[in-house]
C-alpha cells in the first residue's frame, strides 16, 4: 500500500500511471454520463408536483455532490502538501480548485433555474444556498491565492490553509436543511436510508452521479499531468516523455 502511495506521489511515476488510466476513465465517464442523462432527461417519469422541471436534478444533484466531494479532496491534498511537503500534493490541490469551482457554479446555476418554477424565484438567501455560495467563494479564494503565490509548494501555503479551514463549511451545507428552515428540499438519497423517489427516477440519478465523479477524476488527472510537465520541464524524463508522445 505504501509503495503504491509513493509511486503515485512521484511526478514521473504519476505521469506514467495516469497516462495508462486516462483513456479508461474518460471512456467510462462518457458512457455513464451519456446513458444517465439520456435516461433521466428523456425516459425517467416526471414528478407529480414539479412536472418535467424535476429533470434538471440529473445535472444539479450530481454537480452539488461532486462540488462538496471535490472540496474534501482538495483540502486533503492541501493538508498533505503542508505536512509532508509533497510536490504532487501541491499540484493536486492547485489543479482541483478550478474544477471544483466550475462544478459548484454549475450547481448554483442549475439550482437557480430549478428554483424558479418550484419556488417562484431564482434565489433565496436560505442556509443551503448561501453556504453553497460560500463554497464557491472558497474555491475562488484558493485559486486566487495560488495564482498570486509562487509555483512551489511553499508558495501555496496560504491557499492550502484556506482550503483546510474551509472544510468547516461542508457540514453546514449538508445539515442546513435539518438545522434551519429552508426552501431547499432534503437530500434526494443517502447511503443509510431508502430513496424517497421511485427506482425509475433515482437509478438514472445515481448513474449521473457516478458519471460526474468519473468526469471530474478524468479532468483532474489531465490537468495534473499538464501542471507536472510545466513544473518538471527541466527534468530529463519530461523531455523524453514529450519526445515519445
Amino acid at each position: 500500500m505504501w509503495r503504491f502511495f509513493h509511486q503515485w506521489g512521484s511526478p514521473k511515476s504519476f505521469f506514467e500511471l495516469s497516462g495508462r488510466c486516462l483513456p479508461w476513465i474518460g471512456g467510462l465517464a462518457l458512457l455513464t454520463l451519456f446513458s444517465g442523462l439520456l435516461w433521466g432527461l428523456l425516459y425517467a417519469p416526471a414528478d407529480y408536483q414539479q412536472g418535467h422541471s424535476v429533470r434538471i436534478m440529473y445535472v444539479h444533484v450530481p454537480a452539488a455532490i461532486v462540488a462538496q466531494s471535490s472540496y474534501v479532496l482538495m483540502a486533503s491534498c492541501a493538508l498533505i502538501s503542508l505536512i509532508w511537503k509533497m510536490k504532487l500534493a501541491d499540484v493536486a490541490f492547485t489543479t482541483l480548485a478550478p474544477i471544483g469551482g466550475m462544478v459548484t457554479a454549475l450547481a448554483l446555476l442549475t439550482g437557480a433555474i430549478w428554483g424558479k418554477p418550484t419556488w417562484g424565484t431564482y434565489w433565496v438567501w436560505d442556509a443551503r444556498l448561501t453556504s453553497t455560495l460560500i463554497l464557491f467563494l472558497l474555491y475562488a479564494g484558493v485559486i486566487s491565492l495560488r495564482q498570486f503565490g509562487s509555483p512551489t509548494p511553499q508558495g501555496g501555503r496560504a491557499a492550502a490553509l484556506l482550503a483546510i479551514i474551509g472544510v468547516i463549511n461542508l457540514p453546514i451545507i449538508k445539515y442546513s436543511v435539518d438545522w434551519w428552515f429552508t426552501l431547499h428540499q432534503p437530500a434526494s438519497f443517502t447511503l443509510t436510508a431508502r430513496p424517497s423517489m421511485p427506482f425509475e427516477m433515482w437509478a438514472p440519478l445515481l448513474v449521473c452521479v457516478v458519471g460526474t465523479y468519473l468526469w471530474m477524476i478524468w479532468l483532474w488527472l489531465l490537468r495534473m499531468r499538464v501542471e507536472v510537465i510545466k513544473r518538471e520541464s527541466r527534468s530529463l524524463w519530461v523531455k523524453e516523455a514529450l519526445l515519445i508522445s
